[in-house]
């Protein structure tokens, strides 16, 4: 099995390899990378990787940054301090969520997963990945509580054409074009609603894909969308976020 490790702390990358080199003497670490920078620079020329640890918090970001700048296939198990990105993992190829100190028999069960999800005769991602996505599903929202005055009131989140920030507040717009204030803000709201479903094109908008007439090309490599209802809000993809932009489109 071949391993890369991404972790910022020299002690905790050095423990983790003693630790998966305990557990099976097929495990090779090839690469130990400490920062997003690293990584984007190293994994486009890697091949044959069978496995990814990754810390979330690093030096230079969050690694969620990484799948948004390299096409990654590679499972991943997630390494950290924090437990509030679990679901944020589950958006991208986690194949598990391990809380530091890492406990060896969860290490070794992690491992044992990805063992029984990728044997040697067959290492397809798609399928196994969406399988994992579906046993997350039931962890995303399908309802939104908001107050009117002094009523409390619910949106289901599939009738949502999109959300966007304007200043400190957030709304959500139905797809009658009805304007609703949340309590929630963008941040929260990509962690809480269901990937397949909604994108966050750039700082102040979050898409349901229903939502989307047309995409034109822009300026500067970036995407225009235009959504139905109209949004006041702005509609560009950012640069950053287009490849992983298109990517959603095709799943």
């Amino acid at each position: 099995m071949r391993v890369i490790i991404i972790e910022d702390e020299a002690p905790a990358a050095k423990r983790l390899t003693g630790m998966l080199q305990h557990i099976s003497a097929d495990i090779g670490v090839i690469a130990t990378l400490d920062s997003v920078e690293a990584a984007v620079h190293y994994l486009p020329a890697a091949t044959n990787i069978d496995l990814l640890f990754m810390d979330i918090q690093l030096a230079d970001g969050l690694s969620f940054s990484i799948f948004e700048q390299v096409k990654l296939n590679t499972p991943v198990i997630f390494t950290t301090a924090f437990d509030q990105y679990t679901l944020k993992a589950f958006k991208v190829n986690s194949l598990d969520y391990l809380l530091k100190p890492i406990d060896e028999t969860e290490l070794r069960k992690a491992v044992e997963k990805y063992r029984q999800l990728y044997p040697k005769t067959d290492k397809s991602l798609p399928g196994k990945m969406e399988k994992l996505a579906q046993e997350m599903g039931a962890a995303y929202k399908e309802r939104l509580l908001i107050k009117r005055g002094r009523q409390l009131h619910y949106l289901k989140t599939e009738a949502i054409a999109y959300y966007f920030a304007d200043g400190k507040l957030c709304y959500a717009i139905d797809f009658n074009g009805s304007r609703h204030l949340l309590e929630n803000n963008l941040s929260q709201l990509e962690d809480l609603l269901a990937p397949r479903q909604f994108y966050r094109v750039n700082r102040h908008l979050l898409v349901n894909i229903e939502s989307i007439r047309k995409i034109h090309t822009w300026f500067g490599g970036r995407l225009k969308l235009e959504l139905a209802p109209p949004s006041t809000a702005e509609t560009l993809v950012s640069r950053e976020r287009v490849n992983g932009f298109k990517e959603w489109l095709g799943r």
